[in-house]
């Protein structure tokens, strides 16, 4: 009984990486960053995919894009808008996040 159950834990943990990425979308449309960011392209925000590649290697990235969206962000990308400190919750910031940075 032990054993199922360790196995359980171990094969949940390996697959959760895969459903926050896969719910990364819905969480992200539930704060409504889909009406300014997209996957491949800008809108008024940069693309998720170019977020990802910016920050594509760098240990600290997902940390440090948590902070940003939490303060907001002014200039980073070129754009004259800035994004607005956006409150959204630790997991599901978290998703999101992971979501953007998965992106190719």
């Amino acid at each position: 009984m032990r054993f199922r159950y360790a196995a359980a834990l171990v094969l949940s943990a390996c697959t959760l990486p895969a459903l926050a990425a896969e719910d990364g979308a819905k969480v992200a449309a539930k704060y409504n960053c889909l009406a300014c960011h997209s996957v491949n392209a800008k809108i008024v925000g940069p693309a998720y995919k170019d977020v990802a590649a910016r920050y594509k290697g760098q240990k600290d990235a997902e940390q440090m894009l948590m902070k940003e969206v939490r303060a907001g962000v002014k200039g980073k990308w070129g754009g004259p808008v800035a994004m607005p400190p956006q409150v959204i919750g630790d997991e599901d910031l978290r998703i999101i996040v992971r979501w953007v940075l998965s992106q190719k």
